[in-house]
């Protein structure tokens, strides 16, 4: 299985700043996409941004410009660089990560446990 470990959430006023790491662990055959989802109270699950491995990598239209997603390949790891937060931005963020456990056949959803993220005065 894959093990999804979020950090970095926290308190911070509007137009500050936050950087989000995700790191995966388990007995990973390969992992072919990982991203940002958030939830705030009351709204579904919405896409932040994603990183299809050697593809693309997309943003939410209300994030582009502020945030920005990077990987570190050698730690199978996932940042989220969060800049001009907005009250707006306030919501629990969840890793996701599109992987392939040894021993299985196809890829699958993980998820973290999720980080809440409050931008407030």
């Amino acid at each position: 299985q894959v093990q999804l470990v979020e950090s970095g959430g926290g308190l911070v006023q509007p137009g500050g700043s936050l950087r989000l790491s995700c790191a995966a662990s388990g007995s990973i055959f390969s992992i072919n996409a990982m991203g940002w989802y958030r939830q705030a109270p009351g709204k579904q699950r919405e896409l932040v941004a994603r990183i299809v491995f050697g593809v693309a990598t997309v943003y939410a239209d209300s994030v582009k410009g502020r945030f920005t997603i990077s990987r570190d390949n050698a730690k199978n790891t996932v940042y989220l660089q969060m800049n001009s937060l907005k009250p707006e931005d306030t919501a629990v963020y969840f890793c996701n990560a599109a992987a392939q456990a040894m021993g299985h056949y196809a890829s699958s959803d993980y998820w973290g446990q999720g980080t809440q993220v409050t931008v407030s005065s």
